[in-house]
């Protein structure tokens, strides 16, 4: 009997394939290439492609291991991807499973620094426009800083030493570790929220220096928003000198160290006295000098002759007012004697005239009128008789009165001559029937 070749299912072909790869593989690879096709999947998990110049190769990081990636994958960015092989059974094909993964050239964390810094500054979180002014004279500051560090220390002196009527309150957080950027920005959350009661003028978020890993909680985007949505103006203390966070770009202001934080929150006050001394030298000089201004114009005032002899202007007054009292009644004098020449003058022009035989005269007059005027009346009566009889005659004669007796009167529409023959009017001409009232009847003629 002839041997049978074996036949294998894609099941058992794919399994071969996944236990020869387990056997003759390393267990861990570090693999260079460029990534493409990448998808990061609602549930967490992210697929991609590492590729070259010859060749590619499929990869999958899970959710779990892609949380510890500070910075955000792009296609065409090169990355070094630390991880296994193996079969994907299902889809018949060999692939990559990442467990960490990490940008070439440069470090991870700096990655994700430049990242985030691209996305903040591009949606506006760092514009000058959004900065809240810093108060001159707080008189409540709020610090935000780990207790355990020297940071704390650092910032309390450094505000007592140029401010010490200032008032801080402490609020001691985490400043490193997993979740401390989210603690961070619930302590800031909460602080708004309370700030009413609280009444702070100023919050001091930070911590003293470390590698990037230590200060990178400064670096999550909740806390840079956090800070950017705070009402109370934030100060960012974090660090050394050369230290530069997320924060710092949000906050309203930045102290280059913790130490540094107090020349930013508060006034020097030895400058401030400095000030308020000179202020006091000039308003002095300024008093002193107007005083003496003054002094000089009441002097002159005083010199005047009215103060020398106060009532000089109250007998000046008397006086005027004494000449004017004799001239006004030279003048009222004056003008009734005028007037009683005038009234005497009237009175002989009236005695010439001899009212009371004018009076006679016209009374004459006015009697003849009157008799002058029954006769008009009586004229008038006799026409307005004749111009009845007249009336009633023409009424008589009037063709339309004739018309409330039930005749009526046609006229021809188009000559406007009234139709007393058939020779007056054609066959299609418009009549037009008066009746009485002035009723009127538009017919036409159709037949003679």
């Amino acid at each position: 009997m002839k041997n049978r070749k074996q036949i294998y299912t894609v099941s058992q072909v794919n399994s071969l394939i996944k236990v020869a790869l387990e056997e003759n593989l390393p267990s861990r690879l570090i693999i260079r290439g460029e990534i493409s096709d990448f998808k990061h999947h609602t549930s967490g998990h992210c697929y991609f492609s590492l590729k070259d110049q010859s060749g590619i190769l499929p990869c999958v990081m899970w959710a779990s291991k892609f949380r510890s990636v500070k910075f955000s994958p792009e296609d065409g960015m090169a990355v070094l991807a630390t991880g296994h092989i193996d079969v994907y059974t299902v889809g018949g094909k060999y692939q990559l499973y990442v467990d960490k993964l990490e940008p070439e050239g440069v470090g991870a964390l700096q990655l994700a620094f430049e990242q985030m810094v691209k996305k903040l500054q591009a949606e506006g979180l760092f514009d000058d426009v959004h900065k809240k002014p810093i108060p001159t004279y707080p008189e409540r500051i709020g610090i935000l800083t780990s207790e355990s560090g020297a940071a704390v220390h650092d910032i309390i002196d450094s505000i007592h030493y140029r401010w010490p009527c200032v008032k801080l309150f402490f609020y001691p957080v985490p400043v490193q570790g997993k979740g401390a950027a989210e603690k961070i920005a619930a302590a800031l959350r909460d602080i708004n929220r309370r700030n009413k009661e609280l009444k702070l003028d100023v919050l001091i978020v930070g911590r003293g220096g470390g590698a990037l890993e230590d200060l990178w909680a400064f670096n999550e985007e909740v806390l840079a928003r956090a800070i950017f949505d705070s009402k109370i103006p934030v100060i960012s203390a974090v660090g050394h000198e050369v230290d530069v966070t997320v924060a710092d770009f949000v906050a309203d202001a930045r102290a280059s160290t913790p130490t540094k934080a107090g020349v930013v929150a508060v006034p020097d006050m030895q400058e401030v006295l400095g000030q308020l001394i000179s202020m006091e030298r000039r308003l002095t000089g300024q008093t002193k000098a107007r005083v003496k201004l003054a002094q000089q114009k009441l002097e002159i005032i005083l010199a005047n002759a009215v103060f020398r002899n106060p009532l000089l202007l109250v007998q000046n007054s008397r006086q005027q007012l004494d000449e004017l009292s004799a001239e006004l009644a030279e003048t009222i004098k004056e003008l009734l004697a005028g007037a009683r020449e005038k009234l005497s003058a009237a009175y002989e022009q009236i005695v010439r005239i001899e009212p009371h035989r004018l009076l006679g005269n016209k009374t004459v007059e006015l009697n003849n009128w009157q008799d002058e005027r029954e006769g008009i009346s009586v004229i008038i009566n006799n026409s307005r008789m004749q111009l009845t009889a007249q009336a009633n005659r023409l009424a008589g004669l009037n063709p339309k009165s004739v018309l409330q007796r039930g005749y009526s009167i046609t006229t021809n529409k188009k000559t406007g001559l009234v139709v007393r023959t058939l020779e007056d009017v054609r066959i299609g001409d418009r009549l037009i029937t008066e009746l009485a009232e002035e009723n009127l009847i538009e017919s036409k003629v159709t037949k003679k």
